[in-house]
């Protein structure tokens, strides 16, 4: 933990109501997922210096159900978030989004991007996103109903690039998907390794959902990722849709792509069914 994070504490001790102020809106194409037949809502996550605020949907019922952890992307758990969740407890997991940023910023209060990735999202250190997931995964188990056996992992934009390193980092997964995301990028003392890095140590067959249109990512540094996996005996596959821009799954913003984003969770569900996370 970054002694500085411990002493400021947690900015965000409740999440984001409504969706981010930070990116263009397409309100009109946002799919609203119900939570009948689910247990969903806020809850806190026990971490060393506190409490995280997260949300958590799985099917009503004692379970124990297969576990999802859900990495947003840059702009917090808001409603998009909270939607994957359900959608994925719909498909029966038990599906858990911690805010990963709490100890940062209020993502509700920011609308610059720049700004975002300036004074949060470079300064969150990759340990303590491991600890906060790892974290994550024991509520799951310990409260939220969930089977330790059948670990997953998902995350979108940046946490397309997280899921990359937790899947470096936890021998307990058992599958991973990443939504599109940085593969490369700069590296500093608090992240000091990307996706390309930890291609080649993977604990879990990765599955990569990525724009062809997506200027975050290249051919080349997918083609050199599956290279770096294959060597060392990993099982990495990429899908990519070739009109694709970044943030395609993101139904709230003008980038969503609906045909690209269906066929994306459905290979997504049977990825996690095929490696040993079946709901």
């Amino acid at each position: 933990m970054n002694p500085s994070l411990a002493r400021r504490g947690f900015v965000m001790t409740s999440l984001i109501g409504g969706l981010t102020m930070a990116t263009p809106r397409a309100l009109a194409q946002v799919i609203h997922t119900d939570s009948n037949g689910l247990v969903a809502g806020e809850v806190q996550i026990p971490v060393a210096d506190g409490h995280l605020p997260a949300y958590a949907a799985r099917p009503a019922g004692a379970g124990p159900y297969a576990t999802v952890l859900v990495i947003e992307e840059i702009f917090g758990v808001h409603d998009y978030i909270k939607d994957v969740c359900r959608r994925l407890a719909k498909a029966g997991y038990l599906a858990v989004a911690p805010e990963l940023y709490a100890r940062l910023a209020d993502l509700s209060k920011l609308t610059d991007p720049q700004e975002i990735v300036r004074d949060v999202i470079d300064r969150a250190p990759d340990a303590t996103m491991l600890s906060d997931l790892d974290a994550t995964a024991a509520w799951a188990t310990a409260h939220g109903h969930g089977n330790p056996a059948r670990l997953g992992v998902t995350g979108f934009c940046r946490g397309g690039r997280d899921t990359w390193i937790y899947a470096a980092h936890n021998q307990a997964l058992k599958a991973a998907v990443a939504w599109y995301g940085p593969l490369g990028g700069a590296r500093t003392a608090i992240q000091p390794q990307d996706p390309l890095d930890v291609a080649a140590s993977l604990q879990c067959p990765l599955l990569g959902l990525y724009g062809g249109a997506d200027p975050s990512s290249s051919p080349a540094q997918r083609h050199e990722a599956e290279a770096r996996a294959h060597a060392a005996g990993r099982q990495v596959t990429f899908i990519v849709y070739p009109d694709a821009p970044h943030g395609f799954h993101a139904d709230y913003r003008p980038s969503y792509r609906r045909e690209a984003a269906e066929d994306g969770w459905t290979r997504m569900l049977a990825w996690f069914a095929s490696h040993g996370v079946e709901a």
